[in-house]
């Protein structure tokens, strides 16, 4: 019985990481033309303003969204469990109450401010205006945010899927069209637009799920400070995170010059999103099904199903990046961003370590415990920006990949620990084993990158991806059979799918006759 457990665990989790590994593939892939466009008409100084803004924008944004975007996934996620769909609309309808309040005090914290946010993020100009002008980005992002809750607590994961690639599909025509005819004069009309458009997709999917409905009662507004006190651990714990990342890019922008933050943000955007694609699945599936277990054995099986499947379906794309990096990253950008290839190649190391430490990390936000979750994200943070400032100063913009790889590798040894104590989580051998193997190959992978050159080269780096690859086919297909069951799965959960949505609907013709 603990087998078949663990195969339909894999499997489950093999399912909607390679539902979502492909969305996010099919984004990037997109992404990719936008960001070449983006980087050839606008050069790497553009690029650096594009990400200052950004940052700061989810600064603010982290700052005032109360964590609703967050906690009102486990409450949601909750209600769902219990297949209750009164208990349902009333927790949608609480998420979307506090979403709406925390859009329009980010919105009036950005117009009120919008000068002091100037000067701590340029040192140069005065873009007092185009903060005041991007404060309506803050309110459509906290809407976003919580019917995108909505739909990952209600586990409508092919509509988060249509919704990413709908995003993407028309951030792509609206910033090639934007900043074709208006250049960098066009950066602040463009983050507006496309904020906008991917906000009309999420609503006009949430609200087939769930419709509309806003009641300003003080029964609902009071219901929501339960997990209004959770989520104001996520609130701090993304201040320290944003204002982390807006700490590194003003540092390498005061210090050094726009140019640089733009290699920067270009090195960061291809670690974090195209590296690491996997983990897209964790948020939008993991997550919401973790939340809904009890039984704590099962709950650490989940968890360290996750990081071995995580750890295999990973790593041989990473030794794949870190081989084919100075080709492919030409190709993204320019080779104007050419100088940013060492610390890409040392950076995605520190996805080995984010492919087991993310399972482990979402057990405090399964668990409710804002304390241990916000611990582990200060420490993060702190260790960030420590590393990055001494990393930079001894090596440049290479010292910060260093940075990230350290910073991840202490904190997963700080989450271990304190949820071995906390909750007697335990990392089964199967991931020490292929956590080594894996990690070793890439290890192996970096050196090669960075000391050897020509034919030798790619003999060496090809064949340890091959290796990494071929292990994590065989234990993938040991595990689970998984072609065969795979197409079993799929069909199992639409059937699910289809006997929920007539239970609902059911109950809502039931209740409209009442």
């Amino acid at each position: 019985m603990k087998n078949n457990r663990n195969d339909e665990s894999y499997l489950h989790i093999l399912k909607y990481t390679s539902l979502f590994g492909i969305i996010q593939f099919l984004c990037i892939m997109l992404g990719i033309v936008k960001n070449k466009v983006v980087a050839v008409i606008l050069g790497p100084m553009g690029v650096g303003m594009i990400s200052l803004f950004n940052s700061t924008l989810n600064f603010v944004s982290n700052a005032t969204n109360f964590g609703v975007a967050t906690s009102g996934v486990k409450n949601i996620s909750d209600a769902y469990t219990l297949d209750n769909y009164d208990y349902i609309e009333k927790q949608v309808l609480t998420v979307r109450l506090w979403c709406l309040f925390a859009g329009i005090f980010g919105s009036l914290f950005c117009i009120l401010f919008c000068g002091y946010l100037d000067k701590i993020t340029f040192s140069w100009g005065n873009h007092t205006f185009h903060f005041l002008c991007l404060s309506p980005v803050i309110f459509i992002t906290s809407v976003t945010g919580g019917e995108l809750a909505i739909l990952k607590g209600l586990r409508k994961l092919s509509y988060l899927a249509k919704i990413s690639l709908l995003n993407i599909i028309a951030t792509i025509i609206i910033c090639i069209i934007i900043y074709y005819y208006f250049k960098i004069s066009g950066i602040v009309p463009c983050l507006l637009i496309t904020a906008f458009i991917q906000m009309l997709f999420t609503v006009g999917y949430s609200y087939r799920v769930v419709p509309l409905k806003l009641h300003f009662n003080k029964e609902r507004i009071a219901s929501g400070t339960s997990m209004i006190k959770v989520g104001i651990a996520f609130v701090l714990s993304s201040i320290f995170a944003t204002g982390a990342d807006f700490f590194i890019r003003s540092y390498i922008n005061n210090v050094a010059s726009l140019a640089e933050l733009g290699l920067y943000s270009a090195g960061y955007v291809i670690v974090m999103t195209y590296g690491g694609l996997i983990f897209a699945a964790m948020e939008t599936d993991y997550y919401p099904r973790l939340s809904s277990i009890t039984d704590s054995v099962k709950f650490c099986n989940t968890v360290n199903s996750q990081c071995e499947v995580s750890i295999l379906l990973i790593s041989p794309m990473l030794s794949f990046l870190i081989l084919f990096i100075p080709v492919i990253l030409p190709l993204l950008y320019s080779e104007a961003f050419q100088a940013v290839v060492p610390m890409v190649q040392i950076a995605l190391i520190a996805l080995y370590i984010r492919a087991v430490k993310l399972p482990v990390a979402y057990i405090s936000l399964a668990k409710s415990n804002s304390l241990l979750f916000l611990c582990g994200e200060g420490f993060y943070s702190i260790c960030i920006v420590l590393f990055s400032i001494i990393g930079y100063n001894y090596a440049k913009i290479v010292g910060i990949g260093w940075a990230i790889v350290v910073a991840g590798l202490l904190e997963y040894i700080l989450l271990f620990t304190l949820n071995y104590k906390i909750y007697h989580y335990c990392i089964s051998k199967n991931t020490i084993q292929y956590f080594s193997i894996h990690f070793l190959l890439g290890i192996s992978v970096l050196w090669i990158s960075l000391h050897l050159k020509g034919w030798i080269y790619w003999a060496i780096g090809c064949l340890c991806i091959i290796l990494s690859t071929a292990f994590s086919i065989k234990i993938l297909y040991c595990k689970t059979s998984i072609f065969q069951n795979i197409i079993k799965q799929f069909k199992k959960d639409r059937v699910s799918s289809v006997n929920h949505k007539v239970r609902n609907l059911n109950h809502r013709v039931t209740k409209h006759k009442l």
